[in-house]
């Protein structure tokens, strides 16, 4: 068994059905599982759905429905997105879980035993979209008099008796926490963001609410229930069985990082750290911020229309076509684009005519004037020098990976596909057929030795495609190769599509 591994979501908050932004953030995290899992870690990968709080509670209440049962419709919702794309979670955790709630008390209790929590009045703006309290300094202004939160939402000016938990008190900690690890925090815009906050002092944060009672009950506190970022944040810990030293707690905490999109970072880099402080529970050891994902250059919103279904995207491209186009595409980290021409224009050039011709053309001519029998590699210079081109690549794509950097690794992969091509019109095994029979075996079997290095690299982004191609070629090795059949066949735009593309 190798080196434990254990990488999470940001637990998603299940008001509204998944868009293409929890898509993202679900396959990038199934890249590093996947990925860490040919590495040889022993991988535990966890997602879910937050579902307590103001917002699902509204959410019900406007469809009539008792919040549990919303809960349980909208988190099916998540479930079935992470089938459909092939997400290879160990662990879908939901915060109505009975498990849960113990563990979330438990952090609770261990909080208060420290001394760290207190009972008081909170006065101050708060957002139910964003299920977060702001000081009147990060406000800024909207139409007219409107207050709005730094993310654009409406705030409202919230008075209730409430808990509160001395974050103040945990502010040289966080910062001192921050300078001896610095990769904490990632990338590095995000580091500095949260060292700024930070730097500009820490406010006592209020951690319950007396107004709605869909959440976890306050422990000796019935008529509270705890805040629901409180609550949500403990997910990653109640996974593993805490408080109870299970085994999948010695081996998998602390986390090695949660993925997270970068407008919840001060709750996981700041509120999170904090608490497990005050509860002497172990860090993480990274906490990642990944850009949002844009829609044509623009913020999706329901209000303009934009707002796209991941199981469309799915349907209309291929999930491990969608799956490539976000990791080679888009900067990780950084904010990116999308739209269906991006999509059907990169996948097309990469997938299809470049690495699926190679593979397709490969194959069928061992098939067709080699009996399906795959010959040995070659042995001239210019075989070794493409095996090592392919082997220099995938060694490329292993260090970027490592990084997060999908995008450069997918890079250096593609240089290499382009070789293969580059040595097959080169070397042209179909003139040789008739001059060189012997040669042209020994070219058609260095270019299948270089696609199967090519595509064992790619499995974490592009499994089930990947796996049918190694598949394929290991039966043909085992036994004879069969009617090979074109693993990336050529998308054509979506008919809705087509007009706003020109």
């Amino acid at each position: 068994m190798g080196d434990p591994y254990y990488i999470t979501t940001a637990i998603n908050y299940p008001n509204g059905p998944p868009h293409i932004g929890h898509a993202y953030e679900a396959i990038a995290t199934d890249v590093i599982a996947r990925f860490m899992r040919t590495q040889g870690r022993d991988v535990r990968f966890q997602t879910g759905t937050d579902e307590h709080g103001l917002k699902m509670a509204q959410a019900a209440r406007a469809k009539g429905i008792e919040p549990r049962a919303f809960a349980d419709e909208m988190s099916s919702l998540f479930r079935a997105m992470d089938e459909r794309l092939n997400i290879s979670y160990d662990r879908f955790i939901r915060t109505s879980e009975e498990a849960h709630h113990r563990a979330s008390q438990a952090i609770w209790q261990a909080m208060a035993d420290k001394g760290d929590l207190y009972l008081g009045r909170y006065e101050g703006w708060y957002s139910v979209r964003d299920e977060a309290y702001y000081d009147e300094s990060e406000l800024i202004a909207g139409e007219g008099d409107e207050k709005l939160s730094p993310q654009g939402t409406p705030v409202e000016w919230t008075v209730e008796e409430s808990w509160f938990f001395k974050l103040s008190a945990y502010q040289q900690k966080l910062l001192d926490h921050y300078e001896a690890h610095p990769d904490f925090i990632r990338p590095e815009s995000r580091r500095n963001e949260v060292v700024r906050f930070v730097e500009g002092g820490l406010s006592d944060l209020s951690v319950s609410r007396t107004s709605f009672d869909w959440g976890v009950k306050v422990p000796g506190s019935a008529d509270h229930v705890m805040y629901v970022w409180l609550d949500a944040l403990t997910n990653y810990i109640t996974g593993l069985g805490y408080p109870d030293r299970t085994e999948l707690w010695d081996r998998f905490w602390p986390a090695d990082v949660h993925m997270i999109g970068k407008d919840v970072v001060r709750f996981h880099a700041v509120y999170w750290p904090a608490f497990l402080m005050s509860a002497d529970v172990p860090l993480p050891r990274q906490v990642y911020g990944h850009g949002f994902l844009l829609s044509r250059g623009e913020k999706m919103s329901k209000s303009v229309g934009n707002v796209v279904d991941p199981m469309t995207l799915a349907e209309h491209f291929g999930v491990d076509q969608l799956r490539y186009f976000l990791m080679r595409e888009v900067t990780f980290g950084q904010d990116g684009s999308y739209s269906a021409e991006a999509i059907v224009n990169r996948v097309n050039a990469e997938l299809a005519n470049s690495f699926g011709n190679l593979a397709q053309r490969t194959l069928s001519m061992i098939f067709k004037n080699l009996d399906g029998v795959i010959p040995a590699a070659g042995e001239a210079d210019e075989d070794r020098q493409l095996l090592s081109r392919v082997d220099d690549a995938v060694a490329e794509l292993t260090a970027r990976f490592h990084d997060f950097a999908f995008s450069a690794g997918l890079e250096a992969w593609m240089g290499a596909v382009f070789a293969c091509n580059a040595y097959v019109d080169t070397t042209a095994p179909w003139a040789l057929k008739k001059t060189d029979p012997a040669r042209m075996a020994e070219v058609l079997g260095t270019l299948v030795v270089a696609i199967r290095k090519l595509t064992s690299a790619v499995v974490p982004i592009i499994p089930e495609s990947a796996g049918k191609l190694l598949e394929t070629i290991d039966r043909g090795v085992a036994n004879r190769l069969e009617q090979p059949v074109p693993v990336f066949p050529r998308l054509e735009m979506p008919a809705e599509e087509e007009g706003a593309a020109a």
